[in-house]
């Protein structure tokens, strides 16, 4: 086994009312470089409450990113890092307040602002060469795990793939419950079952161990709590109980993998553009046959909170379409590696996939 010696978040504070610290914890940081934040914000709190409580300084850039547009992109962080050198310098920092693409467009960003060249060069493991600038989260929706994350998810022109390093993850996280509370309904579950599928897929692999083990147990308690349990729902209970599972279903990945769903995912993100969530529960609804008793009580979480997935989705779609997906799923051979074996080129083909595309 290759042991793997992974680097954490610096810092991080907990609680509701924490996000009000974010002007004293970053006031020491402004002595660096050209002496300016960039604030990379959700579209969302455009005209919001939060939008004012962002502790904004007179030469500081605030950039809202409308992430319902599309998935984040190396073409978009490449002419946001070169858009802020050329009219601003380099920035002493940067915080990220949003969901999981707002966590990876901050992270992503932050390393090129050090790194030359397109971004699609550092698409991979350990590609990056030089540490980026300091860099925040601060997450508005739980699930997603990105403000942990080791990697900084974006799509390029021929893959969807991390900028995975030991610099990848931030120097610090606020994690406030409180800005959670605006979440609609349908993302707050879509990217709730983002955590559980985490965790399930991370215990059904062949790397999960002990370590891997307790985060995602610990994570999936509280899932089941929040999605099934008595007092299930958006309560603000529950949305302190999603917020720490969020964090330790990522940190069980830390140590473990993803596995079929996400490689699934990613060919649907790539060809259809589909949200990284929703793609999630599209597929793992499909996975009973990998994930067994996993994939029953997402059904069960379907069920109690009245969600209802489309289904033949599949009938829709050319050949090429699923052919294309396949071959995106296929080159990622780390996940297949966890959830198969490392024999998994011997039962998996592109064939094997393109039906797993199918039952969708």
């Amino acid at each position: 086994m290759a042991h793997k010696n992974f680097k954490n978040i610096d810092k991080t504070v907990f609680g509701r009312g924490s996000f009000d610290m974010l002007d004293e914890i970053i006031a020491p940081v402004r002595k660096e470089n050209k002496g300016f934040f960039l604030f990379v914000v959700d579209h969302f709190f455009v005209g919001k409450p939060l939008e004012k409580r962002i502790p904004v300084k007179e030469n500081d850039v605030i950039k809202f990113i409308n992430v319902d547009l599309h998935e984040p992109t190396t073409e978009q962080v490449d002419e946001l890092r070169d858009e802020i050198l050329a009219t601003n310098g380099l920035p002493s920092g940067v915080v990220g307040i949003g969901g999981g693409s707002v966590m990876d467009i901050a992270k992503a960003v932050s390393l090129m602002f050090t790194n030359e060249g397109s971004s699609t060069l550092y698409q991979g493991l350990n590609l990056v060469k030089r540490p980026g600038i300091y860099h925040l989260g601060v997450p508005t929706i739980s699930g997603t795990g990105a403000e942990v994350a080791m990697t900084a998810v974006l799509t390029g022109p021929e893959k969807k793939l991390g900028l995975k390093c030991e610099w990848t993850p931030f120097n610090q996280i606020i994690l406030d419950p409180e800005l959670t509370a605006s979440v609609p309904r349908d993302k707050w579950f879509y990217t709730g079952m983002d955590t559980f599928i985490h965790c399930i897929e991370s215990e059904y692999g062949i790397l999960n161990n002990a370590f891997s083990n307790a985060y995602a147990e610990e994570a999936l308690k509280l899932c089941r709590e929040v999605f099934i349990g008595d007092n299930a729902g958006q309560t603000p209970e529950n949305d302190d109980k999603l917020m720490v599972a969020s964090m330790m279903g990522t940190l069980s990945l830390t140590y473990s993998e993803v596995g079929i769903c996400h490689a699934m995912s990613y060919g649907l993100a790539m060809v259809f553009h589909e949200r990284h969530c929703y793609a999630n529960c599209l597929a793992f609804q499909h996975l009973e046959d990998y994930y067994g008793d996993g994939v029953r009580e997402f059904k069960t979480m379907l069920n109690k909170n009245n969600v209802i997935l489309p289904q033949n989705l599949s009938k829709n779609w050319t050949d090429k379409q699923i052919t294309d997906m396949a071959h995106v799923a296929y080159n990622l051979p780390h996940m297949w590696n966890h959830a198969i074996g490392t024999d998994w080129k011997e039962k998996i083909s592109i064939d094997t996939i393109k039906d797993l595309f199918k039952r969708l």
